[in-house]
């Protein structure tokens, strides 16, 4: 139990802001499961256009502090490699 306004207050803020980063985490990870999805039914053409939308979510998430900036680079780059390697 806090013991200050203030610090009820920021109790408050963290429980918003605790829901809008869980939704925010979700986003990133239900994007990437389409892509991985795609690459492993082998779908080129699915692949590519999940990876499409994929990305900006990952990027989005990064700028939002929800995930590390490496970690999301590591992502984009990881999934662009094996779509690219499905292609050929």
């Amino acid at each position: 139990m806090p013991n200050t306004r203030s610090a009820a207050k920021r109790v408050r803020k963290t429980e918003r802001r605790t829901e809008v980063n869980k939704n925010r985490k979700t986003q990133v990870r239900s994007a990437v499961r389409k892509v991985e999805e795609a690459l492993l039914a082998g779908d080129k053409q699915a692949a590519a256009a999940a990876l499409k939308e994929a990305e900006p979510k990952i990027m989005r998430g990064v700028s939002q502090g929800v995930i590390h900036k490496n970690a999301g680079a590591r992502k984009v780059s990881r999934l662009s490699a094996r779509v690219k390697q499905l292609s050929s």
